[in-house]
């Protein structure tokens, strides 16, 4: 079972989210918060897996409440859940030791699916957001495009097919559903893409599969039937 924090300063759309979230019989709501410090509290008494936040609440905003938590719970693994994905946000998110980033507007499978894959210890980013952390690494130019493609031709065929999905933004699951294997046997290519591109989470992989123009995007009709969109992102 996940166990969620949950820290929104709207009740209105705390409830929504509690009922997405809730959906899923793996996840489990253990506290929720109206403002950051409350948040904070909370996470020291329930030490939840995850905690979801929003970035603009009273008393502290949840960038500062994630700042806090790595610091007073450091093995819950933060979610910021917002409706502003501008860079500075995104920067402090990610600076200030979040694992994931998510747009209010994004479909609920993806909320799910990042509450899992970084309950998992994995990091999980809106395609948006993805696309916004990659563009500068792109203007590094041909030396960077060149490395990528080198890395990527040492692969075995079925490692470059895992790392075209998961440089697209699918998850294990979705990556095992396209390929026919099993979503554990995935998670074991997704370690070995880590330690042989020397890379330190599914981010940096991304980058790589974008450099060497082989991204691969999984279509919603290809997504798992039973689950659509959900998967242990462990690495």
């Amino acid at each position: 079972m996940i166990r969620v924090l949950l820290a929104e300063d709207e009740a209105l759309i705390r409830a929504g989210v509690r009922a997405i979230l809730e959906s899923d019989a793996d996840i489990e709501v253990v506290a929720e918060a109206a403002d950051g410090r409350a948040a904070v509290d909370a996470a020291r008494r329930t030490r939840p897996d995850v905690a979801l936040l929003d970035i603009r609440m009273p008393e502290l905003d949840g960038l500062q409440a994630a700042e806090e938590l790595a610091r007073a719970a450091p093995t819950t693994r933060v979610v910021i859940l917002t409706t502003f994905g501008e860079d500075e946000y995104i920067e402090r998110a990610l600076g200030g030791g979040a694992m994931g980033f998510l747009l209010k507007a994004a479909d609920p499978r993806e909320l799910l699916a990042g509450v899992r894959a970084v309950a998992a210890g994995g990091a999980y980013l809106s395609p948006s957001i993805t696309r916004r952390v990659i563009a500068p690494y792109r203007d590094g130019g041909l030396a960077r495009e060149r490395a990528a493609r080198e890395a990527v031709a040492a692969l075995s065929e079925r490692e470059r097919e895992v790392l075209a999905l998961v440089g697209g933004g699918a998850s294990n699951a979705e990556v095992a559903a396209r390929l026919h294997l099993v979503e554990g046997t995935v998670k074991g290519y997704v370690s070995v893409l880590l330690d042989r591109l020397a890379v330190r989470n599914r981010v940096e992989v991304a980058i790589i599969a974008h450099h060497a123009g082989i991204v691969d995007h999984v279509s919603a009709k290809e997504q798992p039937e039973d689950r659509p969109g959900l998967a242990h992102d462990g690495r």
